[in-house]
């Protein structure tokens, strides 16, 4: 978690992502992902007005009876969400090779996808390689582990010393991943470096998951974070679908739409071939009735009308641009604070990272002297939530970080 408390102003809650929060002096269990919050300038996760409207209206509907979904969830949510992943990309989807379901949550949707992957290949049942991002989400091992895929390996991706993705030993590790491997890859916002691969980059993955026939496991826990725009934040997944490869992407709707309590998650599957859609989608069906039967409705139904209705999409589009570019004045501003403290290094890694979280770069000793001295919490590899930082709070933070960074100087 990146927390500011006691520090010459009211305790401040700012980041937490390793299952507790500590708040005035007391330590809080939390769920992983709840903590992966956007906060506006008041300190406080957002309400979007929108959001409240159509909530009100579901609400008071004389003729919006409850009912329990299909296992695969709300038809029309999954419709609009597949519909904004793939973009224009819509072969797979005329040749009838997408397998699509709404799950309570992300870690959901990549459990769902874990227990697809059993019996996905040829040689079934499938037991592994994953390969994971080092580093990421700390969640996401156990989770294939849960599933029965004990083989979690990782690939290099951040360099501390560059302060971002290093393509050169990415490429090596893909290169030397056994045929049919899972490669779970950040579509945008990865988490939590906040350093995403360029369109040239992307292109290079691509190929070589194509040549080497590894399978590609998308997250987008937090789409539309990145850019501002859904299409866009799922460009990798739209280029794999353009060049015919199968795929699974597990998605998030809950931090976007300010529906952290709804949990609306996704999971798009895209098939080599669609004589096997039956199977897998009555094999889906099985695996969700035994881990949580139906997933719940508001927040689907929400997320579909705002997703289905051109003027609230304009309206929510607006909304997600104000958040995205908030998020990026901060980095900007703490860019600038530090250089003009005089903080060793160079900062810029700060602005070329995208989303709500950002890797600075602390050493173990910066970020436990941050922590032990300062009463800011961080990540142990120096990650935080660039979104909690606030005017009430950016002098302090910018401060802090100056210090720690001058040890040994």
């Amino acid at each position: 978690m990146f927390i500011v408390e006691n520090c010459r102003m009211p305790p401040t809650t700012i980041l937490h992502t390793v299952n507790a929060r500590v708040e005035a002096g007391s330590v809080v269990s939390e769920d992983d992902h709840a903590s992966i919050q956007y906060f506006g300038e008041d300190g406080q996760t957002f309400d979007l007005r929108l959001v409240g409207k159509i909530k009100h209206q579901l609400r008071t509907d004389p003729t919006n009876r409850p009912a329990y979904p299909s296992p695969l969830g709300l038809t029309g949510f999954i419709h609009q969400a597949t519909k904004v992943t793939l973009g224009k990309s819509l072969k797979p989807l005329l040749e009838s090779r997408v397998l699509a379901a709404q799950t309570p949550g992300f870690n959901s949707a990549v459990r769902l996808g874990a227990e697809l992957l059993r019996d996905w290949f040829e040689n079934s049942p499938w037991s592994g390689p994953v390969f994971l991002s080092a580093p990421c989400d700390g969640s996401l091992a156990s989770i294939f582990q849960a599933a029965g895929i004990d083989d979690i390996r990782h690939y290099y991706y951040w360099d501390n010393k560059q302060r971002g993705v290093c393509l050169d030993k990415l490429v090596e590790d893909l290169e030397r991943a056994p045929h049919q491997s899972v490669v779970v890859l950040s579509a945008s916002c990865h988490y939590p470096t906040g350093a995403d691969l360029t369109d040239n980059q992307w292109d290079i993955i691509t190929q070589i998951m194509k040549g080497r026939k590894l399978f590609p496991f998308f997250l987008l826990p937090m789409q539309a974070l990145s850019t501002g725009d859904l299409g866009r934040d799922a460009k990798p997944i739209q280029k794999c679908a353009e060049l015919g490869m199968e795929f699974m992407c597990a998605q998030s709707f809950a931090h976007s739409f300010g529906q952290y309590g709804e949990a609306v998650g996704h999971l798009l599957c895209v098939l080599r071939d669609n004589s096997l859609l039956i199977a897998k989608k009555s094999l889906a069906e099985d695996i969700v009735k035994s881990l949580w039967a139906h997933p719940s409705m508001m927040g689907a139904h929400i997320v579909a009308t705002i997703l289905g209705n051109p003027a609230h999409f304009v309206e929510w589009q607006e909304e997600m641009k104000r958040i995205v570019e908030r998020c990026m004045l901060i980095r900007q501003v703490l860019k600038e604070k530090l250089r003009h403290l005089g903080c060793p290094g160079i900062w810029d890694h700060l602005t070329t990272q995208q989303g709500l979280f950002s890797c600075i770069g602390l050493s173990d000793p910066q970020v436990e002297f941050l922590a032990n001295s300062r009463h800011v919490y961080l990540l142990p590899n120096g990650c935080l939530n660039v979104s909690a930082i606030h005017g009430g709070n950016l002098e302090y933070v910018a401060a802090s970080i100056h210090q720690a960074t001058s040890l040994g100087h």
